[in-house]
């Protein structure tokens, strides 16, 4: 049993933290994730998009809207990323995130602004909405439907083998 126990630790650790995000960044996204629960939605992070690009954090409305929150960490996080208008096909509205410690006036007035630290977050300035083409709402929550099933089902059965698709 304890090996049983360590396995699934490890797995949940994986499923938590990929390694791929500073502390600032898993500070921001803890923040975002718990906001955004707090106003009904369901939250993903890294959610693999049909462009092949991942979201940092995607969250889905009780009505089916489709957000999507670009994570950054710092000014050279922000200079260093050209992709985040892409992110825009792929959801109603688009915001970036970032801490205190970012200043606020690098973030283009297009996107919308939060603002968040472990605990929590404020949006700053909402988010332009773009609709979603029906046919590419209904991909992107089957997307992300699957895609929590399957790390619902990993936590569930370390051993699974991924196949396919997300």
């Amino acid at each position: 049993m304890t090996d049983a126990i360590a396995i699934a630790v490890r797995t949940i650790e994986a499923v938590i933290v990929d390694g791929r995000q500073s502390e600032n960044a898993r500070m921001v996204q803890r923040g975002v994730g718990r906001m955004l629960v707090g106003l009904g939605f369901s939250v993903l992070t890294e959610l693999p998009l049909a462009s092949g690009r991942r979201a940092d954090v995607t969250a889905l409305s009780p009505a089916g809207e489709v957000w999507i929150v670009e994570i950054k960490s710092s000014i050279e996080d922000f200079r260093a990323d050209r992709k985040w208008p892409d992110y825009r096909l792929h959801c109603d509205r688009l915001f970036f995130a970032t801490h205190a410690d970012v200043p606020l006036e690098i973030f283009p007035e297009e996107a919308g602004l939060i603002l968040a630290d472990g605990f929590g977050a404020a949006i700053l300035r909402d988010a332009t909405e773009h609709r979603l083409a029906p046919a590419t709402r209904k991909a992107m929550t089957l997307r992300f439907a699957h895609v929590a099933a399957r790390r619902f089902h990993q936590l569930l059965d370390p051993g699974v083998q991924e196949v396919g698709g997300f």
